[in-house]
């Protein structure tokens, strides 16, 4: 089988964003969702078959179809992150030691904040039982 050089590249960024995105659901200062929207766009134009499949991963998959499809964020989820936001860079200024370091992290706090929480919220979507 054939492979392009763009498509290569398109699905070596995915594979590479989908292990940070793993990753980052255990390493507060590492997000997950940047690297799963941008994992699930590269596979999107590389590979139709594995961004089906990570579309349809019950993990990933709602997050993913909610920004796709209606470009808005699971309130839970936003509510998750703001919280893991503000404790990674809590964390991070408490430990570096020079001013000009704790002023560019709460700038830098401050302006992913305001840009993360100007981003539509849209309700979860209760599933209905399967074995009912």
């Amino acid at each position: 089988m054939h492979l392009s050089f763009k498509r290569i590249v398109l699905l070596s960024v995915g594979w590479i964003c989908v292990a940070l995105g793993v990753i980052g659901i255990f390493l507060p200062l590492l997000p997950t969702t940047p690297f799963m929207l941008l994992a699930s766009a590269c596979f999107m134009r590389g590979s139709p078959r594995i961004a089906k499949w990570l579309h349809e991963h019950p993990k990933f998959g709602p997050a993913l179809n909610n920004w796709h499809q209606h470009r808005a964020i699971d309130r839970r989820i936003k509510r998750r992150a703001n919280v893991c936001i503000v404790a990674s860079f809590c964390l991070s200024i408490a430990i570096v030691p020079a001013i000009w370091q704790k002023v560019m992290l709460l700038t830098m706090a401050t302006i992913l904040l305001i840009w993360f929480n100007r981003l539509r919220e849209i309700e979860a979507v209760a599933h209905a039982p399967e074995n009912t």
